[in-house]
C-alpha cells in the first residue's frame, strides 16, 4: 500500500482524534485503517493496536501472483482475525491495469458468512471490485457489504455512484450495505 500508516503514526493519528473528538463530543468520529495482509496471512498492524480501532479493513497489496490456492488461503487466514471488519477490493483488480488475482471467491464469501467479515464494493471507477456477479452471491449467502470511494482526497467522493450503481447491478438493496444504515446499527455490523 503507498503511503499507509505504521503502527507508530498510526498511534499518533488515534490520539489526534480522540483530541478531536473531545473537541466536538457531538460528532463521533470513528478510527480506522487499512491494514496489508502479508504473504504469510498476518496483517502489519499488531493486534493490540488493531484492537483500539472502531474498523479495520484488510487487504492484499502485494505477492499478488500467488497461485489461487495459496491466494484463497492467505486471505482466508486474515479474515478470521478477530479485528478485521472489511474485506477491501477483494480480487485486487484494476481495470484495463491489473486483472484480478487468483483467488477463489465463492470460499471468500463463505468466510465472510463464517467470521462476519463485510466485503467491500469499492466505488473506484478503476476498481469497481466487487464484480456484480459477486456481489449477488454475496447478498444471496447474506453476506453483508459496504460501498466505499476509495477516494484519497475531497475531489473523488463522487465515485459513490459508482459504487452505487455497481451493487444495484448486483441486486444488492439498502440493507445489505452496512454504510447505509444509523451509524450505531453500522457499528453492530463490525466485529
Amino acid at each position: 500500500m503507498t503511503g499507509g500508516l505504521d503502527e507508530k503514526k498510526l498511534l499518533k493519528q488515534m490520539a489526534e482524534i480522540d483530541k478531536i473528538q473531545k473537541k466536538f463530543p457531538k460528532i463521533k468520529i470513528l478510527k480506522g485503517a487499512e491494514v496489508n495482509i502479508l504473504k504469510n496471512s498476518s496483517l502489519d498492524i499488531k493486534n493490540e493496536v488493531l484492537a483500539k480501532l472502531d474498523v479495520v479493513g484488510i487487504a492484499v497489496h502485494s505477492h499478488f501472483n500467488l497461485s489461487r490456492a495459496e491466494q484463497t488461503k492467505r486471505i482466508v487466514k486474515a479474515m478470521r482475525n478477530k479485528n478485521a471488519d472489511i474485506l477491501f477490493h477483494p480480487t485486487g483488480r484494476l481495470i484495463q491495469r491489473r486483472v484480478p488475482y487468483e483467488v477463489d471467491v465463492d470460499e471468500i464469501i463463505k468466510t465472510a458468512k463464517e467470521t462476519g467479515t463485510i466485503l467491500e464494493i469499492n466505488a473506484d471507477p478503476h476498481r469497481l471490485d466487487l464484480k456484480d456477479e459477486y456481489i449477488r452471491k454475496a447478498v444471496e449467502s447474506r453476506i453483508k457489504l459496504a460501498i466505499d470511494t476509495d477516494t484519497h482526497n475531497k475531489n473523488n467522493f463522487h465515485y459513490l455512484e459508482f459504487g452505487i450503481a455497481q451493487a444495484r447491478r448486483g441486486w444488492a438493496t439498502k440493507s445489505d450495505i452496512i454504510n447505509t444504515q444509523p451509524w450505531k446499527e453500522m457499528l453492530k455490523s463490525l466485529k
